[in-house]
């Protein structure tokens, strides 16, 4: 008999792209499941087309609640989850018919506890953006101190939306509220209680990128936020490493070091003053580690090159830099 797997889609104003995102795990080759939508305080008619939409399928349960953010809504799922393995769906994301079946077939085949399908970027005309995380050649089972590396490093998948996860290592932990990057702050936690992560190359989940989504907002405010959370897990991550994995030092540097980067390369110039203490304190660390900018293997040339400006002169070289990216139209991310 198959196991039970639950899928929890956290669902907050968003009618346009819900039936596609609910109607991708119907369609799912893989039968035994159910659908849980919690809708977290939706007042755009959002709270009514869950409930039409559970009446379109036995298989799916509506829970209404207080809006409390997507963590909070996943949490709930997972308290009313009765499945045996947990998925996790973002409401204007959808998913390929098979994805579920080939990781329950990964899980039973590599006797692991946690399976990881590739994704894609899609973008509103429909077009594949560059992949954020590269897909392996071939599927293999990642250790844990490896799948740990490959995220100091920006390679490996974090999201909990391309995996599928045994229930019970939910029993000790949930998605932290309140604050943004929290599959990143999950993971890393839980990697201490796996043996490892079994990775497909199928990218059979496919997120969509849109200006005004209601998970993908870019205001600038939600720029400062993100950008302070990065920073926040590389301090957890530094301290996870010390515990549990003392060979990755460099590499949780490199990762402290590379997040700061990313926040002074987004801090609107006019956060940057003396009186914000968050500001404050990634300068001092930068002018702490210049010998780990200098000596450190796994950041680029051009990482360093910034690291250095930013430790001098930070911003005077956030306006040149905002000035060039103007120039390039947006592409913020072109200095990588």
């Amino acid at each position: 008999m198959q196991d039970l797997i639950s899928v929890i889609v956290p669902v907050y104003n968003i009618q346009d792209c819900l039936p596609r995102c609910v109607e991708s795990i119907r369609r799912q080759t893989y039968s035994n499941l159910e659908i849980l939508l919690v809708d977290d305080g939706s007042d755009d008619g959002t709270e009514k087309l869950v409930d039409e939409l559970a009446a379109m399928d036995e298989r799916i349960r509506v829970f209404h609640k207080a809006n409390g953010g997507s963590s909070s809504a996943r949490n709930l799922g997972i308290e009313k989850a009765s499945g045996r393995y947990l998925g996790f769906v973002d409401s204007d994301d959808y998913i390929e018919p098979q994805m579920y079946e080939k990781l329950m077939e990964c899980i039973r085949r590599e006797k692991v506890r946690m399976a990881q399908i590739s994704r894609d970027e899609i973008d509103e005309a429909g077009n594949r953006l560059p992949n954020v995380c590269e897909p392996p050649e071939k599927a293999y089972v990642c250790k844990g101190e490896s799948f740990m590396r490959e995220l100091l490093l920006h390679k490996g998948d974090c999201s909990y939306c391309t995996k599928l996860t045994e229930r019970k290592l939910f029993e000790k932990y949930r998605f932290p509220e309140g604050v943004l990057n929290e599959d990143f702050h999950l993971l890393v936690e839980m990697l201490g209680e796996i043996e490892g992560i079994a990775v497909l190359p199928e990218q059979y989940y496919h997120v969509f990128y849109r200006t005004g989504s209601n998970t993908r907002k870019k205001s600038k405010e939600e720029f400062s936020r993100v950008f302070m959370d990065i920073v926040d897990n590389a301090d957890m991550a530094e301290k996870i490493v010390r515990e549990r994995y003392p060979a990755l030092k460099e590499e949780a540097v490199r990762f402290g070091l590379y997040q700061r980067l990313d926040y002074m390369l987004h801090i609107p110039v006019g956060k940057m003053v003396n009186t914000d203490t968050f500001y404050c304190s990634v300068k001092r660390y930068l002018r702490k580690h210049v010998k780990d900018i200098v000596g450190n293997p796994f950041l680029s040339g051009k990482n360093k090159r910034y690291l250095f400006l930013f430790t001098a002169a930070p911003k005077t070289v956030r306006q040149i830099h905002g000035w060039k990216m103007r120039m390039k139209n947006g592409h913020s991310f072109s200095w990588l």
